[in-house]
């Protein structure tokens, strides 16, 4: 299915407000609120709105320190990476994990209450994973764009 210009705007609207009723969706998009309620459904229900959820300021809960942590592997055996994937999936703080080409294997977006909490994460629960063979960390200074919404 492709979108058209109004699935587009209905998805840029729910990016910046994911709690827009759908008379007010209607609103922004010259809609009757039953013909916007209908879009969102259809876009839910075909894949391109995933999930909705609520943006939490880390300084407010405490989380005052931002890292990206960059983690070198040992072996890239199916066995190896699974079990690296529970570990770091059990770690709350752990919030994001990707695969990456070029030296490092994984990048990890991190957010701890301070510096001996992201260092007990590194020394502690990294670095002992046998398959772990390096790891490189980056604290945030500032963060100068927040999380974005997708280009749409």
């Amino acid at each position: 299915m492709t979108l058209d210009a109004i699935d587009t705007r209905l998805l840029a609207e729910l990016q910046r407000n994911a709690q827009l009723t759908a008379q007010e969706l209607g609103d922004a998009l010259n809609l009757s609120s039953s013909q916007a309620g209908r879009r969102r459904q259809r876009l839910e229900a075909e894949g391109y709105i995933t999930n909705y959820a609520a943006r939490l300021h880390p300084a407010k809960l405490g989380l005052n320190v931002q890292a990206f942590v960059q983690v070198q592997m040992t072996s890239h055996r199916p066995d190896a990476a699974k079990s690296f994937a529970q570990m770091v999936d059990a770690q709350a703080q752990i919030v994001s994990v990707w695969t990456l080409t070029g030296e490092a294997d994984y990048l990890l977006r991190v957010y701890t209450p301070d510096l001996a909490a992201l260092n007990v994460l590194i020394h502690q629960i990294l670095l002992p994973h046998p398959s772990v063979a390096r790891v490189q960390s980056q604290i945030v200074m500032d963060q100068l764009k927040a999380d974005a919404p997708l280009p749409t």
